[in-house]
């Protein structure tokens, strides 16, 4: 069964890939931790990072913007210069660490099964959820 926080990556990845981004992996993860998503942003051919946090509205931590604490950031760069070691190719990009803060509500009685629609600019309707992206911080590491 699928996590609300790995449904939040598979959202986000959709919601990115209009912007320019080519998703290049997801979840990608060795012993010292793992990056939620890793994309290249086609605009100024930089490998993006990102750390994606799902909340409920009215969450007590800022949609998961306090859940970036200091260790987990180390253990994102230190995740970040394994990948990087472990695929040469990108080794000569320009990188940078992103955050995606969202939230999401469910509703009821959907008949929307299996598809994932974008509504507008920021909100992203699956199944029974209405996913809203609150904020997308770009070089946050």
């Amino acid at each position: 069964m699928i996590t609300i926080g790995e449904l939040g990556e598979k959202i986000v990845a959709t919601w990115l890939e209009p912007q320019n981004y080519q998703i290049l992996h997801h979840r990608w993860h060795c012993r010292w931790g793992e990056i939620d998503l890793i994309a290249l942003d086609n605009h100024n051919s930089e490998l993006v990072f990102m750390e994606v946090k799902t909340r409920k509205p009215q969450n007590w931590d800022q949609n998961g913007l306090e859940a970036l604490n200091i260790n987990k950031q180390k253990r994102i760069y230190t995740t970040a210069q394994i990948f990087l070691s472990k695929n040469p190719l990108w080794q000569n990009y320009n990188c940078r660490f992103d955050l995606i803060l969202l939230t999401y509500i469910i509703r009821k009685n959907n008949s929307n099964q299996g598809l994932i629609k974008i509504l507008n600019s920021n909100q992203i309707m699956y199944e029974n959820y209405i996913f809203t992206i609150k904020n997308h911080l770009k070089n946050v590491l």
